[in-house]
């Protein structure tokens, strides 16, 4: 079982920058799959980076050139640092570990980008 706590999120003005952090417990993160997912209101839950346990990342195109995603596995912790941050990248944002067997989902934290 692993679980996930989130932090770093806030409200930021645009422009401004965050760093979101994702700690694990329970079990090394360094065989899984990390990702961060955002929630708008209304809206669906959809992936905005992901690192492969090699260290391959990859994020949708709204993020791009703004969003980097890395992971410390000897502090089995993820982050997610963001720049550029616009008011449409107003969500929670939730950590998500998987592999094939498991996947789990972190309790969500609020990021607003507003002036």
């Amino acid at each position: 079982q692993v679980q996930l706590v989130e932090s770093g999120g806030g409200l930021v003005q645009p422009g401004g920058s965050l760093r979101l952090s994702c700690a694990a417990s329970g079990s090394a993160l360094r065989s899984y799959v990390m990702g961060w997912y955002r929630q708008a209101p209304g809206k669906q839950r959809e992936l905005v980076a992901v690192i492969s346990s090699g260290g391959s990342v990859n994020c949708v195109d709204s993020v791009k050139g703004r969003v980097t995603i890395s992971r410390d596995n000897a502090k089995n912790t993820v982050y997610l640092q963001m720049n550029g941050l616009k008011p449409e990248d107003t969500a929670v944002y939730y950590c998500n570990a998987h592999t094939v067997y498991n996947q789990y989902w972190g309790q969500g934290t609020q990021v607003t980008v507003s002036s």
